[in-house]
């Protein structure tokens, strides 16, 4: 009988241990998710080194704040719809968002983009007047490299686009 309790308290701890184990790990990729996603907010770099592809954006009047960044991030210029979100709730440029179409480039940040939506910068809109402009009849999503004068996909990530050095 002895053995027998011995067994189970020693398979009792194994079991405790594995369940503590499992949670600590959860803990720690969960924390590692939520410390990336706020450093995000603040830190979110362009989608692609200078000098980026520039693409027509049409923003329609009483589109909210989480349709602009699904817009955005269809188009290849931001990584995360949600994360435009919040970066747009924390910055400087909350609430200002106009509608119209805007030329908007991989290059820049979010931060850089909302400003020009606000207004800020008036260089990147093409248009205010978003009612005679649909998305349809914009250009689709294709720009010229700069250098190669090559039609090029602006939806390429950092990770995928190539360089000659």
């Amino acid at each position: 009988m002895k053995a027998r309790e011995i067994v189970f308290k020693v398979l009792k701890v194994v079991v405790a241990l594995t369940v503590i184990m499992v949670i600590v790990m959860a803990v720690i990729k969960f924390s590692a998710k939520v410390y990336d996603f706020g450093f995000r907010i603040f830190g979110e770099e362009a989608m692609t080194p200078a000098p980026g592809y520039t693409t027509s954006v049409a923003i329609t009047e009483g589109k909210s704040v989480m349709e602009i960044g699904e817009i955005l991030e269809e188009k290849k210029l931001i990584r995360d719809a949600k994360l435009f979100y919040f970066q747009e709730l924390v910055s400087d440029y909350h609430g200002m968002l106009k509608p119209g179409v805007y030329e908007l480039s991989t290059a820049m940040t979010p931060e850089e983009m909302m400003e020009i939506m606000a207004g800020s910068g008036d260089d990147g809109e093409v248009s205010g007047n978003s009612e005679s402009t649909s998305e349809n009849s914009i250009s689709d999503n294709m720009a010229a490299d700069t250098e190669t004068g090559e039609m090029a996909d602006p939806g390429l990530t950092e990770e995928t686009v190539v360089t000659e050095e």
